[in-house]
Protein backbone atom coordinates (compact mmCIF):
# COMPACT_ATOMS: atom_id res chain seq x y z
CA UNK A 1 0.00 0.00 0.00
CA UNK A 2 2.50 2.37 0.89
CA UNK A 3 4.97 1.69 -1.99
CA UNK A 4 1.95 2.00 -4.35
CA UNK A 5 1.21 5.19 -2.98
CA UNK A 6 4.51 6.63 -3.02
CA UNK A 7 4.70 5.23 -7.12
CA UNK A 8 1.61 7.49 -8.12
CA UNK A 9 2.90 10.77 -6.77
CA UNK A 10 6.04 9.96 -9.05
CA UNK A 11 4.61 8.41 -12.09
CA UNK A 12 2.16 12.25 -12.09
CA UNK A 13 5.63 13.98 -11.54
CA UNK A 14 7.33 12.34 -14.69
CA UNK A 15 4.32 13.04 -16.84
CA UNK A 16 4.48 16.38 -15.88
CA UNK A 17 8.14 16.44 -16.49
CA UNK A 18 7.94 14.39 -19.70
CA UNK A 19 5.18 17.38 -20.67
CA UNK A 20 7.43 19.88 -20.03
CA UNK A 21 10.29 18.65 -22.16
CA UNK A 22 7.85 18.26 -24.93
CA UNK A 23 6.27 21.65 -24.82
CA UNK A 24 9.97 23.23 -24.50
CA UNK A 25 11.31 20.78 -27.88
CA UNK A 26 8.23 22.16 -29.64
CA UNK A 27 8.75 26.01 -28.58
CA UNK A 28 12.49 25.60 -29.90
CA UNK A 29 11.13 23.85 -33.37
CA UNK A 30 8.42 26.82 -33.36
CA UNK A 31 10.96 29.75 -32.12
CA UNK A 32 13.38 28.38 -35.28
CA UNK A 33 11.57 27.87 -37.51
CA UNK A 34 9.60 31.03 -37.39
CA UNK A 35 13.21 33.19 -36.94
CA UNK A 36 16.28 30.73 -37.84
CA UNK A 37 15.20 28.76 -40.39
CA UNK A 38 17.13 29.09 -43.09
CA UNK A 39 15.78 28.54 -46.74
CA UNK A 40 17.85 28.62 -50.01
CA UNK A 41 17.19 31.18 -52.50
CA UNK A 42 15.01 29.23 -55.30
CA UNK A 43 17.28 27.96 -58.76
CA UNK A 44 15.97 30.49 -61.07
CA UNK A 45 18.26 32.74 -59.06
CA UNK A 46 20.71 30.81 -57.86
CA UNK A 47 21.34 28.56 -61.03
CA UNK A 48 21.87 31.24 -63.51
CA UNK A 49 25.05 33.93 -63.01
CA UNK A 50 23.63 36.87 -64.04
CA UNK A 51 20.32 36.50 -62.36
CA UNK A 52 22.87 35.70 -59.22
CA UNK A 53 24.56 38.74 -59.27
CA UNK A 54 21.11 40.77 -59.69
CA UNK A 55 19.35 38.89 -57.01
CA UNK A 56 21.39 36.53 -55.12
CA UNK A 57 21.83 36.91 -51.60
CA UNK A 58 25.37 37.32 -49.55
CA UNK A 59 24.32 36.77 -46.57
CA UNK A 60 23.37 40.51 -45.61
CA UNK A 61 19.72 39.64 -44.74
CA UNK A 62 20.41 38.15 -41.29
CA UNK A 63 21.50 41.72 -39.69
CA UNK A 64 20.93 44.30 -42.38
CA UNK A 65 17.97 43.25 -43.83
CA UNK A 66 13.96 44.37 -43.34
CA UNK A 67 10.86 41.97 -42.71
CA UNK A 68 9.36 42.02 -45.92
CA UNK A 69 5.67 43.04 -45.33
CA UNK A 70 7.56 45.96 -43.52
CA UNK A 71 9.66 46.75 -46.54
CA UNK A 72 6.85 46.27 -48.68
CA UNK A 73 4.29 48.87 -47.09
CA UNK A 74 6.71 51.40 -46.15
CA UNK A 75 6.30 53.54 -49.36
CA UNK A 76 2.93 53.56 -49.24
CA UNK A 77 2.85 54.95 -45.51
CA UNK A 78 5.71 57.22 -46.07
CA UNK A 79 4.88 58.35 -49.57
CA UNK A 80 6.19 62.34 -48.14
CA UNK A 81 9.54 61.16 -47.64
CA UNK A 82 9.87 59.51 -51.20
CA UNK A 83 12.24 61.89 -53.89
CA UNK A 84 8.76 61.60 -55.89
CA UNK A 85 6.19 59.17 -57.35
CA UNK A 86 6.17 55.94 -57.87
CA UNK A 87 7.55 54.22 -54.90
CA UNK A 88 10.93 52.86 -54.48
CA UNK A 89 11.09 53.18 -58.46
CA UNK A 90 11.49 56.99 -57.32
CA UNK A 91 14.94 56.19 -56.16
CA UNK A 92 16.07 55.14 -59.49
CA UNK A 93 16.48 51.86 -58.82
CA UNK A 94 17.09 49.24 -61.83
CA UNK A 95 14.15 47.59 -61.91
CA UNK A 96 13.17 44.60 -64.85
CA UNK A 97 9.64 44.51 -65.70
CA UNK A 98 8.26 41.38 -64.25
CA UNK A 99 10.46 41.13 -61.32
CA UNK A 100 8.93 41.50 -57.33
CA UNK A 101 12.24 43.91 -56.66
CA UNK A 102 14.28 46.00 -58.07
CA UNK A 103 18.20 44.34 -59.07
CA UNK A 104 20.09 44.76 -56.25
CA UNK A 105 17.42 43.71 -53.71
CA UNK A 106 17.75 40.08 -52.17
CA UNK A 107 14.24 38.34 -50.85
CA UNK A 108 15.34 35.23 -48.35
CA UNK A 109 13.72 33.15 -45.82
CA UNK A 110 15.39 33.06 -42.46
CA UNK A 111 12.47 32.49 -40.31
CA UNK A 112 10.54 34.84 -42.45
CA UNK A 113 10.77 36.45 -45.27
CA UNK A 114 13.40 39.51 -45.10
CA UNK A 115 15.19 42.20 -47.82
CA UNK A 116 18.26 43.11 -47.99
CA UNK A 117 20.88 44.34 -50.73
CA UNK A 118 24.05 43.22 -52.72
CA UNK A 119 26.17 45.04 -54.88
CA UNK A 120 24.17 44.94 -58.02
CA UNK A 121 21.85 47.70 -56.63
CA UNK A 122 24.66 50.40 -57.30
CA UNK A 123 26.48 48.38 -60.12
CA UNK A 124 23.59 47.48 -62.56
CA UNK A 125 23.28 50.31 -65.92
CA UNK A 126 20.13 50.96 -67.32
CA UNK A 127 20.40 53.08 -70.56
CA UNK A 128 17.43 54.01 -72.85
CA UNK A 129 18.11 54.29 -76.96
CA UNK A 130 14.48 56.53 -77.65
CA UNK A 131 12.01 58.59 -75.58
CA UNK A 132 9.48 55.66 -75.87
CA UNK A 133 11.98 52.90 -75.51
CA UNK A 134 12.34 50.06 -72.49
CA UNK A 135 15.56 50.66 -70.60
CA UNK A 136 18.50 47.67 -71.10
CA UNK A 137 20.07 46.43 -68.40
CA UNK A 138 23.63 46.23 -67.79
CA UNK A 139 24.81 44.48 -65.05
CA UNK A 140 28.32 45.20 -63.46
CA UNK A 141 27.36 49.10 -65.05
CA UNK A 142 27.30 52.05 -62.99
CA UNK A 143 23.46 52.58 -61.79
CA UNK A 144 24.19 56.73 -62.89
CA UNK A 145 20.18 56.96 -61.68
CA UNK A 146 20.19 55.36 -58.14
CA UNK A 147 19.85 58.12 -55.47
CA UNK A 148 21.23 56.15 -52.57
CA UNK A 149 21.37 58.76 -50.22
CA UNK A 150 17.94 59.56 -50.71
CA UNK A 151 17.09 55.98 -49.91
CA UNK A 152 19.21 55.86 -47.17
CA UNK A 153 17.42 59.29 -45.43
CA UNK A 154 13.89 57.33 -46.17
CA UNK A 155 14.54 54.74 -43.88
CA UNK A 156 15.87 56.29 -41.31
CA UNK A 157 12.91 58.94 -41.44
CA UNK A 158 10.65 56.04 -41.68
CA UNK A 159 11.56 54.86 -38.22
CA UNK A 160 11.81 58.37 -36.91
CA UNK A 161 8.48 59.49 -37.50
CA UNK A 162 5.42 58.34 -35.16
CA UNK A 163 3.70 56.57 -37.81
CA UNK A 164 6.04 53.70 -37.69
CA UNK A 165 3.79 52.32 -35.40
CA UNK A 166 2.41 48.69 -35.05
CA UNK A 167 -1.22 50.01 -35.46
CA UNK A 168 -0.52 51.59 -38.89
CA UNK A 169 1.82 49.18 -40.55
CA UNK A 170 -0.28 46.54 -39.43
CA UNK A 171 -3.34 48.55 -40.90
CA UNK A 172 -1.31 48.41 -43.93
CA UNK A 173 -0.16 44.68 -43.96
CA UNK A 174 -3.35 43.64 -43.85
CA UNK A 175 -4.34 46.05 -46.82
CA UNK A 176 -1.93 43.88 -49.02
CA UNK A 177 -1.80 40.14 -47.61
CA UNK A 178 -3.38 38.10 -45.12
CA UNK A 179 -1.01 36.71 -42.50
CA UNK A 180 -1.49 34.05 -40.29
CA UNK A 181 -2.46 34.61 -36.49
CA UNK A 182 0.76 34.19 -35.35
CA UNK A 183 2.90 35.80 -37.98
CA UNK A 184 0.48 38.65 -37.61
CA UNK A 185 1.71 38.82 -34.13
CA UNK A 186 4.89 38.09 -34.35
CA UNK A 187 4.86 41.41 -36.77
CA UNK A 188 2.71 43.80 -34.70
CA UNK A 189 4.71 42.66 -30.86
CA UNK A 190 8.24 41.73 -32.90
CA UNK A 191 9.40 42.86 -35.98
CA UNK A 192 7.68 45.95 -36.30
CA UNK A 193 9.33 47.51 -32.89
CA UNK A 194 12.63 45.79 -33.48
CA UNK A 195 13.03 47.27 -37.33
CA UNK A 196 12.30 50.89 -35.76
CA UNK A 197 14.62 49.63 -32.62
CA UNK A 198 17.37 49.00 -35.28
CA UNK A 199 16.67 51.61 -37.94
CA UNK A 200 17.05 54.13 -35.25
CA UNK A 201 20.23 53.18 -33.96
CA UNK A 202 21.57 54.10 -37.26
CA UNK A 203 21.07 57.52 -37.13
CA UNK A 204 24.64 58.72 -35.99
CA UNK A 205 26.19 56.93 -38.90
CA UNK A 206 23.88 58.41 -41.12
CA UNK A 207 24.49 62.18 -39.35
CA UNK A 208 26.33 63.26 -42.07
CA UNK A 209 23.65 62.85 -44.51
CA UNK A 210 21.74 65.47 -43.19
CA UNK A 211 24.81 68.01 -42.24
CA UNK A 212 23.39 71.34 -43.34
CA UNK A 213 26.75 72.36 -45.32
CA UNK A 214 26.96 69.24 -47.56
CA UNK A 215 24.88 69.24 -51.13
CA UNK A 216 23.09 66.21 -52.07
CA UNK A 217 25.01 63.25 -53.56
CA UNK A 218 22.69 63.54 -56.50
CA UNK A 219 21.67 60.09 -58.35
CA UNK A 220 24.79 58.21 -59.40
CA UNK A 221 26.94 58.71 -56.57
CA UNK A 222 28.47 57.59 -53.46
CA UNK A 223 30.25 58.69 -50.66
CA UNK A 224 32.41 55.52 -50.16
CA UNK A 225 34.59 56.30 -48.02
CA UNK A 226 33.05 58.45 -45.75
CA UNK A 227 30.76 55.29 -45.21
CA UNK A 228 33.18 52.64 -44.30
CA UNK A 229 34.39 55.36 -41.81
CA UNK A 230 31.35 55.81 -40.20
CA UNK A 231 30.15 52.52 -40.30
CA UNK A 232 33.03 50.11 -40.21
CA UNK A 233 35.49 51.86 -37.55
CA UNK A 234 32.76 54.04 -36.47
CA UNK A 235 34.45 57.54 -37.00
CA UNK A 236 33.10 60.72 -35.35
CA UNK A 237 31.74 62.74 -38.29
CA UNK A 238 33.77 65.43 -39.71
CA UNK A 239 33.70 68.45 -42.51
CA UNK A 240 34.96 66.28 -45.73
CA UNK A 241 32.93 65.61 -48.58
CA UNK A 242 33.72 63.75 -51.17
CA UNK A 243 31.05 61.60 -53.58
CA UNK A 244 31.90 59.74 -56.50
CA UNK A 245 30.48 58.34 -59.77
CA UNK A 246 29.30 54.59 -58.76
CA UNK A 247 31.85 52.65 -60.82
CA UNK A 248 31.70 49.96 -63.50
CA UNK A 249 33.04 46.72 -61.94
CA UNK A 250 33.12 44.74 -65.18
CA UNK A 251 36.17 42.93 -65.99
CA UNK A 252 37.94 43.33 -62.65
CA UNK A 253 40.93 40.67 -63.88
CA UNK A 254 42.65 43.74 -65.65
CA UNK A 255 43.41 45.28 -62.62
CA UNK A 256 47.02 43.67 -61.40
CA UNK A 257 48.42 44.04 -58.08
CA UNK A 258 52.16 43.38 -59.80
CA UNK A 259 52.24 45.89 -62.02
CA UNK A 260 51.07 48.62 -59.71
CA UNK A 261 47.35 48.74 -60.47
CA UNK A 262 45.50 50.21 -57.47
CA UNK A 263 41.58 49.75 -57.14
CA UNK A 264 38.90 52.59 -56.33
CA UNK A 265 39.20 55.99 -57.45
CA UNK A 266 41.92 57.31 -55.55
CA UNK A 267 43.64 54.09 -55.22
CA UNK A 268 42.76 53.36 -52.18
CA UNK A 269 42.74 49.84 -52.02
CA UNK A 270 45.19 46.99 -53.02
CA UNK A 271 42.80 44.45 -55.44
CA UNK A 272 40.16 43.56 -56.40
CA UNK A 273 39.54 40.69 -53.57
CA UNK A 274 39.88 43.32 -50.70
CA UNK A 275 37.44 45.73 -52.74
CA UNK A 276 34.43 42.95 -53.03
CA UNK A 277 35.32 42.14 -49.61
CA UNK A 278 35.12 45.64 -48.20
CA UNK A 279 31.62 46.32 -50.24
CA UNK A 280 30.16 43.38 -49.18
CA UNK A 281 31.05 43.98 -45.44
CA UNK A 282 29.06 46.96 -45.72
CA UNK A 283 26.27 45.41 -46.86
CA UNK A 284 25.88 42.66 -44.26
CA UNK A 285 26.59 45.94 -41.65
CA UNK A 286 27.73 43.07 -39.28
CA UNK A 287 30.69 40.42 -38.86
CA UNK A 288 29.74 37.97 -41.04
CA UNK A 289 27.84 34.78 -39.53
CA UNK A 290 29.87 31.86 -41.41
CA UNK A 291 33.57 33.34 -43.03
CA UNK A 292 33.96 30.45 -44.74
CA UNK A 293 30.37 30.45 -46.12
CA UNK A 294 31.16 34.48 -46.62
CA UNK A 295 34.83 33.94 -48.55
CA UNK A 296 32.99 31.53 -51.07
CA UNK A 297 30.11 34.07 -51.80
CA UNK A 298 33.19 36.64 -52.20
CA UNK A 299 34.93 34.04 -54.37
CA UNK A 300 32.20 33.45 -56.77
CA UNK A 301 31.68 37.12 -57.08
CA UNK A 302 34.99 38.11 -57.75
CA UNK A 303 35.26 35.15 -60.43
CA UNK A 304 31.83 36.41 -62.01
CA UNK A 305 33.03 40.08 -61.84
CA UNK A 306 36.30 38.89 -63.75
CA UNK A 307 34.86 37.62 -66.68
CA UNK A 308 32.17 40.28 -67.14
CA UNK A 309 32.77 42.29 -70.13
CA UNK A 310 32.31 45.66 -71.28
CA UNK A 311 28.85 45.67 -73.66
CA UNK A 312 29.77 47.08 -76.95
CA UNK A 313 28.65 50.26 -78.01
CA UNK A 314 24.99 50.00 -79.10
CA UNK A 315 24.77 52.30 -81.99
CA UNK A 316 26.10 53.16 -85.11
CA UNK A 317 29.88 54.05 -85.46
CA UNK A 318 31.64 55.82 -88.29
CA UNK A 319 34.67 53.49 -88.82
CA UNK A 320 36.71 55.75 -90.52
CA UNK A 321 36.47 58.83 -88.21
CA UNK A 322 37.04 56.45 -85.62
CA UNK A 323 40.09 55.06 -87.14
CA UNK A 324 41.34 58.86 -87.87
CA UNK A 325 40.21 58.99 -83.56
CA UNK A 326 42.92 56.46 -82.77
CA UNK A 327 45.56 58.44 -83.84
CA UNK A 328 44.36 61.02 -81.80
CA UNK A 329 44.13 59.21 -78.88
CA UNK A 330 47.28 57.73 -79.17
CA UNK A 331 48.92 61.10 -79.65
CA UNK A 332 46.76 62.43 -76.67
CA UNK A 333 44.86 59.84 -74.38
CA UNK A 334 47.38 56.67 -74.00
CA UNK A 335 50.04 57.74 -71.95
CA UNK A 336 47.75 57.33 -69.05
CA UNK A 337 44.98 55.67 -70.50
CA UNK A 338 46.54 52.57 -72.47
CA UNK A 339 50.17 52.23 -71.62
CA UNK A 340 51.87 50.86 -67.96
CA UNK A 341 50.59 54.24 -65.72
CA UNK A 342 46.80 52.78 -66.71
CA UNK A 343 45.77 51.79 -63.20
CA UNK A 344 48.06 53.24 -61.27
CA UNK A 345 48.05 56.72 -59.26
CA UNK A 346 48.51 59.78 -61.26
CA UNK A 347 49.39 62.69 -58.25
CA UNK A 348 46.52 65.20 -58.08
CA UNK A 349 48.67 67.81 -58.78
CA UNK A 350 49.03 66.67 -62.03
CA UNK A 351 45.68 65.84 -63.19
CA UNK A 352 44.22 68.90 -61.39
CA UNK A 353 41.04 67.40 -60.84
CA UNK A 354 39.24 68.19 -57.20
CA UNK A 355 40.71 67.05 -54.28
CA UNK A 356 37.65 66.66 -52.08
CA UNK A 357 37.47 62.46 -52.72
CA UNK A 358 41.18 61.93 -51.08
CA UNK A 359 40.60 63.97 -47.84
CA UNK A 360 37.67 61.92 -47.07
CA UNK A 361 40.33 59.15 -46.30
CA UNK A 362 43.70 58.77 -44.97
CA UNK A 363 46.45 56.21 -43.52
CA UNK A 364 45.30 56.04 -40.44
CA UNK A 365 41.80 54.90 -41.05
CA UNK A 366 43.13 52.76 -43.37
CA UNK A 367 44.89 50.95 -40.80
CA UNK A 368 41.65 51.04 -38.53
CA UNK A 369 39.78 49.45 -41.11
CA UNK A 370 42.19 46.82 -41.94
CA UNK A 371 41.74 46.22 -38.09
CA UNK A 372 38.58 45.71 -38.01
CA UNK A 373 38.54 43.06 -41.12
CA UNK A 374 41.36 41.27 -39.13
CA UNK A 375 39.52 41.41 -35.80
CA UNK A 376 36.66 39.22 -37.95
CA UNK A 377 39.06 36.85 -38.85
CA UNK A 378 39.19 37.52 -42.60
CA UNK A 379 42.53 37.78 -44.55
CA UNK A 380 43.17 40.01 -47.26
CA UNK A 381 45.20 42.46 -48.58
CA UNK A 382 43.11 44.88 -47.72
CA UNK A 383 43.59 49.43 -47.76
CA UNK A 384 46.41 51.21 -48.50
CA UNK A 385 48.13 52.81 -45.23
CA UNK A 386 49.80 55.58 -47.30
CA UNK A 387 48.93 59.11 -47.75
CA UNK A 388 46.14 58.89 -50.94
CA UNK A 389 48.15 61.31 -53.37
CA UNK A 390 46.10 61.35 -56.60
CA UNK A 391 43.84 59.60 -58.62
CA UNK A 392 43.84 56.49 -60.98
CA UNK A 393 43.94 56.67 -64.54
CA UNK A 394 41.23 54.53 -65.65
CA UNK A 395 41.12 51.87 -67.78
CA UNK A 396 38.57 52.82 -70.45
CA UNK A 397 36.54 49.57 -71.57
CA UNK A 398 33.14 50.78 -71.69
CA UNK A 399 33.76 54.32 -71.47
CA UNK A 400 30.70 55.41 -73.12
CA UNK A 401 28.18 54.07 -70.93
CA UNK A 402 30.22 55.71 -67.53
CA UNK A 403 28.57 59.32 -68.10
CA UNK A 404 28.66 61.25 -66.02
CA UNK A 405 32.77 61.65 -66.18
CA UNK A 406 35.74 62.71 -64.08
CA UNK A 407 35.86 60.38 -60.54
CA UNK A 408 32.97 62.47 -59.04
CA UNK A 409 30.98 62.56 -62.43
CA UNK A 410 30.53 66.48 -62.73
CA UNK A 411 31.12 66.40 -66.44
CA UNK A 412 28.12 64.98 -68.65
CA UNK A 413 29.23 63.85 -71.77
CA UNK A 414 32.52 62.73 -73.57
CA UNK A 415 32.63 65.84 -75.68
CA UNK A 416 32.01 68.32 -72.83
CA UNK A 417 35.22 66.60 -70.96
CA UNK A 418 37.12 67.25 -74.27
CA UNK A 419 36.15 71.38 -73.32
CA UNK A 420 38.40 73.72 -71.22
CA UNK A 421 37.32 73.31 -67.54
CA UNK A 422 35.82 76.93 -67.58
CA UNK A 423 33.44 76.28 -71.17
CA UNK A 424 32.23 72.78 -69.26
CA UNK A 425 28.07 73.05 -68.20
CA UNK A 426 28.44 74.48 -64.45
CA UNK A 427 25.03 72.79 -63.53
CA UNK A 428 23.01 69.71 -65.36
CA UNK A 429 20.60 66.82 -64.14
CA UNK A 430 22.19 64.19 -63.70
CA UNK A 431 20.37 60.82 -63.47
CA UNK A 432 18.02 60.39 -66.58
CA UNK A 433 19.08 57.34 -68.82
CA UNK A 434 18.35 58.19 -72.07
CA UNK A 435 21.43 57.81 -74.34
CA UNK A 436 22.72 61.08 -75.82
CA UNK A 437 24.70 59.46 -79.18
CA UNK A 438 25.85 62.52 -80.01
CA UNK A 439 28.01 63.84 -77.12
CA UNK A 440 27.96 60.43 -75.95
CA UNK A 441 26.90 60.08 -72.13
CA UNK A 442 23.02 60.85 -71.47
CA UNK A 443 20.81 64.03 -71.71
CA UNK A 444 20.97 65.90 -69.17
CA UNK A 445 18.92 69.20 -70.04
CA UNK A 446 15.14 69.51 -70.86
CA UNK A 447 12.01 68.96 -68.61
CA UNK A 448 12.38 65.08 -68.77
CA UNK A 449 15.93 65.58 -67.57
CA UNK A 450 15.05 67.71 -64.42
CA UNK A 451 11.87 65.37 -63.44
CA UNK A 452 14.07 62.20 -63.50
CA UNK A 453 17.51 63.82 -62.69
CA UNK A 454 18.60 65.21 -59.71
CA UNK A 455 20.74 68.96 -60.12
CA UNK A 456 24.77 68.52 -59.94
CA UNK A 457 26.39 72.02 -59.42
CA UNK A 458 30.19 72.04 -59.93
CA UNK A 459 30.55 75.32 -57.81
CA UNK A 460 29.54 72.86 -54.76
CA UNK A 461 31.53 71.32 -52.02
CA UNK A 462 32.47 67.74 -53.84
CA UNK A 463 31.33 68.40 -56.97
CA UNK A 464 33.92 71.06 -59.13
CA UNK A 465 34.30 70.11 -62.41
CA UNK A 466 38.07 71.21 -62.81
CA UNK A 467 41.26 69.39 -63.83
CA UNK A 468 41.91 66.77 -66.80
CA UNK A 469 42.76 69.30 -69.62
CA UNK A 470 44.01 66.68 -72.22
CA UNK A 471 42.69 67.25 -75.81
CA UNK A 472 41.09 70.35 -74.72
CA UNK A 473 43.10 72.31 -77.33
CA UNK A 474 42.23 70.14 -80.00
CA UNK A 475 40.70 71.18 -83.28
CA UNK A 476 36.91 70.48 -83.16
CA UNK A 477 37.71 68.28 -85.71
CA UNK A 478 40.05 65.89 -84.01
CA UNK A 479 37.87 65.88 -80.88
CA UNK A 480 35.11 64.52 -83.02
CA UNK A 481 37.61 61.81 -84.15
CA UNK A 482 38.68 60.97 -80.63
CA UNK A 483 34.72 61.00 -79.19
CA UNK A 484 33.94 58.59 -82.33
CA UNK A 485 37.08 56.11 -81.33
CA UNK A 486 36.25 56.26 -77.42
CA UNK A 487 32.71 54.58 -78.58
CA UNK A 488 34.96 51.54 -79.77
CA UNK A 489 36.54 51.09 -76.81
Amino acid sequence: MSLATNTKPRRTWLAVLGLVVLFGIAAGVYGWVKFFREVPQPAWITDDPEMRFKYGSIGAEADAGIPYWIFYVLPRVFPDKLPGPGGYASFGVAWEQGMELPVGFTKKTIGFDRVANTCAVCHTATYRESVDSNPVFVPTGPNHTLDLAAFFRFLIDCAKDPRFDADVLMREINLVTDLAWDDALIYRYLLIPITKKRLLERQTQFAWLYHPAFPEWGRGRDDSMNLTKYFMIEWPMDDTFGPTDMPSIWNLGKYQADKGHRMNFAGDSHNAYSVVIDSALGLLGAPPKDNAEFLKQIDWMLDYLKAARAPAYPFAIDTVLAERGKAVFDATCAGCHASERTGTVVPVEEVGTSRDRMETWNEKAAYEANKVVTEMGIKREGLVEEPLRGYVAAFLDGIWLRAPYLHNGSVPTLRDLLEPPAKRPVTFWRGYNLYDRERVGYVTAGEDAEYYGSLHDTRLKGGGNQGHNYGTGLPDEHKAALVEYLKTL
